[in-house]
């Protein structure tokens, strides 16, 4: 199994509650297929660089994962059916990729500091 990185972006019209409905159904399709979810983040409502389907803006969202090959081509073609989903790519983690993923995550599950109390 290889790891893999998938982002997608989803419809700004959609709520945060059907944005979070709808990682969660494909994590648990990923799950349910035999894949180990190694990190889900939800980045919120971004910026687009430009115009997709007449949106300037989407939901941000990036699962980290292993998986088998062939489900990776099934989970995408799960996004092209829907509606939701206005764009998503999937990248192969080699190991260079896995150690900045891990910088990434550890760096985003830091707490600001505050100042040293005397």
């Amino acid at each position: 199994m290889k790891n893999y990185e998938t982002v997608f972006i989803l419809n700004p019209a959609l709520s945060e509650e059907q944005v979070q409905n709808t990682v969660d159904k494909y994590e648990k399709y990923l799950k349910s297929n035999g894949a180990k979810i190694i990190s889900k983040e939800i980045w919120g409502l971004k910026k687009l660089a430009y115009t997709i389907e007449n949106k300037n803006s989407g939901f941000y969202n990036l699962i980290e994962y292993t998986a088998p090959a062939d489900l990776v081509s099934s989970v995408e073609l799960d996004f092209t059916r829907d509606e939701t989903v206005m764009r998503y790519l999937t990248v192969t983690l080699d190991k260079h990729a896995m150690a900045w993923a891990e910088k990434r995550r550890n760096r985003s599950t830091k707490k600001v500091s505050t100042k040293k109390a005397s």
